[in-house]
């Protein structure tokens, strides 16, 4: 049963081992996550202008609220200063910047009673990073930008952890996600075409764990535990940020979760840079990664 650790003194080798046993680990705001939650507002209220955005969803037609998102996520994500304060976040949470690298921050977004669940807003159903091209020693991180509460979380199942879910991943090649889906989120608006993998028998989402940090607190989970998008009931627009890193240690040795359902194709590997100098994954690790695209289960069910 996966537990959660608080606030926890490990140090990094151990966090990440425990990590890829299925661990939760939830930290306080930190003084780097503090500011980067503060820039994410600066922007958000750009975007918004004299409108509260955690509800501005009820003012705004769907349209216009997801061409206003369309426009913001990606100046978030590309902006300079969150890789300047990606790495601040990372050092103080104990991880070595010589050897651990992350992947862009995304904003995410998870409006109130069904408004926008699909697209540039898109609810996820239960399933695993790895699903998609992720490796099995990737680490996720989840630091929430206004209050949050249990209803508007993410919930993870830890029964899933070790027990396999049948699953879409083998039709997911992720090079071809970049080449023909990524870029069109903002166009679907009233639903998703896109194919994406998702649980194809039914998954029980009870028992289930939603951890409620405060603003700037973050959690950190690894990329093969099974989780989904809470349906918002709250009355307020979620807005998160998410990112993920990886430890070339842990990468070069193959060294990870265990592979219980995951059959996709490709690796995000190439989307990773280095903390200490923003160089980018080594080639060849990442040619190494696409030739066991479709390692051997260790379980099928």
């Amino acid at each position: 049963m996966t537990s959660v650790f608080s606030n926890s003194g490990v140090d990094d080798d151990t966090r990440r081992a425990l990590l890829y046993q299925g661990e939760v680990f939830a930290y306080s705001a930190t003084p780097a996550s503090t500011e980067l939650i503060g820039f994410a507002q600066e922007l958000i209220s750009e975007a918004f202008g004299a409108r509260d955005p955690e509800t501005a969803q009820f003012d705004l037609p769907v349209e216009e609220f997801a061409a206003l998102l369309a426009d913001l996520k990606p100046r978030f994500i590309h902006h300079p200063v969150c890789k300047k304060l990606l790495p601040a976040v990372i050092e103080e949470l104990g991880c070595d910047l010589d050897r651990t690298y992350f992947d862009v921050p995304r904003m995410r977004t998870s409006t109130s009673d069904d408004y926008l669940t699909s697209g540039i807003s898109y609810a996820f159903h239960p399933h695993r990073d790895c699903w998609y091209s992720a490796p099995f020693n990737q680490v996720n991180w989840w630091i929430p930008i206004y209050p949050v509460v249990p209803e508007n979380v993410m919930a993870f199942h830890p029964q899933y952890f070790g027990n396999p879910v049948r699953n879409g991943s083998e039709r997911y090649d992720y090079a071809e996600w970049n080449r023909t889906s990524r870029l069109t989120a903002a166009q679907h608006v009233k639903s998703d075409t896109r194919e994406q993998p998702k649980p194809e028998e039914p998954v029980e989402l009870e028992p289930q764990i939603r951890v409620v940090p405060e603003p700037g607190g973050v959690l950190m989970f690894s990329g093969a535990q099974l989780h989904s998008t809470v349906p918002n009931t709250s009355g307020r627009t979620r807005f998160s940020i998410d990112f993920r890193t990886v430890h070339i240690d842990d990468v070069r040795a193959h060294r990870g979760a265990r592979n219980v359902d995951s059959a996709c194709t490709g690796t995000t590997l190439r989307d990773f840079v280095r903390c200490v100098d923003l160089d980018g994954m080594p080639e060849d690790l990442a040619l190494e990664y696409e030739a066991r695209a479709r390692p051997e289960r260790d379980t099928i069910g």
